[in-house]
């Protein structure tokens, strides 16, 4: 069985060890600054040329305070966040230069902090002048939303706006209730934004859970996941504090909370899967719980499920183009991300420069593993004959390294293995996360 909490270094693999990392599905730490800006620009005269679909993140800073300025006359958190809009407003115009407007935004993302409604509109307006967004629904556009600074007016307005998913992230704990059990487990804001969901029609309602910090228990975080259930998300996302996805990460000031025991989060972990897995949700892998009726778990039956920059999405076709602080584009085998800088990013585009600061350009290996995680993760199943002809290998030669791994996967009863195929069994669902990263490992290229 695959050891979660074991030694790292080890023969075992470990959840918080693959290369995807939740809200940010691309490995980061690959990424260098030999990769800029005239990089980027290629990519997307290529996209631009062969009129390919766009899928498009835009990513606000969860936090802008006054230190972020850097003009003398912004000296409020409003006149931070206007400049802010800005600078994206205009770094959306330099990308929108070099697209087409026959390719069409399948996908769209909206993540990070919340802005006001007039920044809602103010966006989105921007937004429909410079690409092709679909009609009557045909779209996936999704929006993090947060308890916080959410109300029904404001579903509504996003949902005017042509967003159809959204993604609610449940807090920890209300900073205002001083580590109180009762308003921990308080379940009326967050009813109250999927009621607003449901009345205005959105098409799926997630809602982001965490669990690990030290003050957390077993028994306290079945009890908060038994409240999220009764209100019937379409789906859950399913983190672990001690690796958060970008929006829930401390920002700049922020006092990092103590983590739980291992012990413990192994015993939340696993509550996860009995409750959502008895509660009739479907584990698609990467913390993402889904109903069988959601579309995820439509395109995963269908063989149509990718992974991209976003965690899995139906739309893995498209080139994907993100904009914001942070933010990271991936067309064919190049990745780049801006700079995560605020004062960088607004001074690369007060210069008429987009702000990529490094990036990422995979090799024949790297494309070759990529594809076998992706395929596994998503299809829960690896043809080894396709990837052969594909890639011109023998795989049990060219994964010689994982090969016997495979084999004592398979003894434990995890996956099913054989010469033309990887199947995830039943037992091996909740560990499919491990078993894709052990393909991680470096391959000797002479191998191949």
């Amino acid at each position: 069985m695959l050891d979660f909490f074991h030694n790292p270094g080890e023969l075992v693999a470990r959840c918080d060890q693959g290369v995807l990392d939740p809200n940010c599905h691309a490995d980061t730490q690959k990424f260098h600054n030999g990769i800029g800006s005239l990089d980027l620009l290629r990519a997307l005269r290529v996209s631009r040329q062969k009129r390919r679909p766009l899928s498009l993140n835009l990513r606000l800073p969860s936090s802008l305070k006054p230190s972020f300025c850097t003009l003398a006359d912004a000296c409020g958190e409003q006149g931070a966040i206007e400049q802010y809009l800005r600078r994206l407003e205009h770094e959306i115009d330099l990308v929108g230069c070099h697209t087409h407007p026959e390719q069409r935004v399948e996908q769209f993302h909206l993540g990070g902090g919340t802005p006001t409604i007039a920044h809602i509109q103010r966006l989105m307006g921007h937004l429909r002048r410079r690409f092709n967004f679909l009609a009557h629904e045909s779209g996936d556009y999704s929006v993090e939303v947060d308890l916080h600074h959410t109300d029904w007016s404001t579903m509504g307005v996003l949902r005017d706006q042509g967003f159809n998913h959204v993604s609610i992230g449940v807090p920890d704990i209300d900073t205002e209730c001083e580590m109180s059990v009762a308003c921990y487990q308080n379940p009326a804001p967050i009813h109250s934004l999927i009621d607003a969901a449901r009345t205005f029609g959105y098409r799926s309602i997630n809602v982001d859970l965490g669990f690990g910090h030290a003050w957390q228990t077993p028994d306290s975080f079945a009890l908060k996941l038994t409240t999220i259930i009764e209100l019937e998300p379409d789906r859950l996302m399913v983190f672990d504090y001690a690796r958060p996805p970008r929006r829930y990460r401390p920002v700049l000031g922020d006092k990092a909370r103590a983590l739980c025991s291992q012990d413990d989060k192994g015993a939340m972990r696993q509550i996860c899967f009995e409750q959502l897995l008895a509660a009739g949700y479907h584990y698609i892998g990467m913390g993402q719980f889904v109903r069988p009726d959601d579309d995820l778990a439509i395109a995963q039956e269908r063989g149509r499920l990718s992974r991209t920059c976003d965690g899995f999405t139906r739309h893995g076709y498209c080139d994907h183009i993100g904009f914001g602080v942070g933010a990271i584009s991936r067309i064919d085998d190049l990745y780049t991300q801006n700079t995560d800088a605020v004062e960088r990013y607004q001074r690369q585009l007060d210069s008429d420069q987009l702000p990529t600061a490094r990036g990422w350009r995979f090799e024949a290996g790297e494309q070759i593993r990529q594809m076998v995680m992706e395929r596994l993760a998503c299809d829960q199943e690896l043809d080894i004959r396709a990837i052969e002809r594909r890639y011109g290998l023998v795989f049990p030669m060219y994964f010689s390294s994982v090969w016997p791994l495979l084999e004592q996967l398979s003894r434990d009863g995890l996956i099913e293995l054989s010469e033309r195929f990887i199947s995830i069994l039943p037992a091996g669902r909740q560990e499919v996360d491990a078993i894709c990263s052990l393909f991680e490992k470096e391959v000797d290229s002479a191998k191949h």
